[in-house]
């Protein structure tokens, strides 16, 4: 019984901490090509100093694991770009009073939100071919954030989010 509560809590966890991802690439790009990378040097990634050297180390991890070399002279440069912004609640409820009668009406209408709006954390990353100065793929991730919390959880978070962000990269062309 004790197992089934973690097992429902920790659901309830991942389900509100979805990433959600958009990709774009372009689809002339031979990504065989490309076995080498690094950072652009005057990266602003808007994150706090801890958190980029976290994402950057998940980083790393991730594209080493798929068989790319991090180098001094790469064949692709990587940009970080990230923001925080609040969500609006998308769910509405409305309420609504009328009346009439021998041609005369009159209404009222209130919209109520429902749910909680929350603080977003936006991440872009760009690949950019360094030697055509020309960007070939993008993900654009968006999870929710929360600044006080532990950083195990925030590197955690990062986690899943490169997870999900590279999970179809390279794309597959077919």
């Amino acid at each position: 019984m004790k197992n089934l509560l973690y097992i429902v809590i920790l659901c309830v966890l991942v389900s509100c901490n979805a990433v959600r991802v958009n990709y774009d690439y372009d689809k002339g790009t031979d990504f065989s090509n490309y076995t080498t990378y690094n950072y652009f040097e005057d990266m602003q990634s808007g994150l706090s100093q801890l958190d980029e050297k976290r994402l950057l180390n998940i980083l790393d991890s991730t594209l080493q694991s798929k068989g790319y070399l991090l180098s001094e002279e790469p064949e692709f440069l990587i940009n970080i770009k990230s923001a925080v912004f609040q969500s609006n609640s998308g769910n509405n409820v409305g309420v609504g009073v009328g009346g009439g009668g021998r041609n005369v009406g009159g209404g009222l209408s209130i919209g109520i939100p429902v749910g909680n709006s929350g603080v977003q954390r936006q991440i872009l990353f760009d690949f950019v071919d360094a030697s055509k100065n020309a960007l070939f793929w993008q993900a654009d991730t968006e999870s929710s954030f929360k600044e006080n919390t532990t950083p195990l959880y925030r590197e955690e978070q990062l986690k899943n989010i490169v997870k999900k962000a590279f999970s179809k990269y390279p794309p597959d062309l077919k």
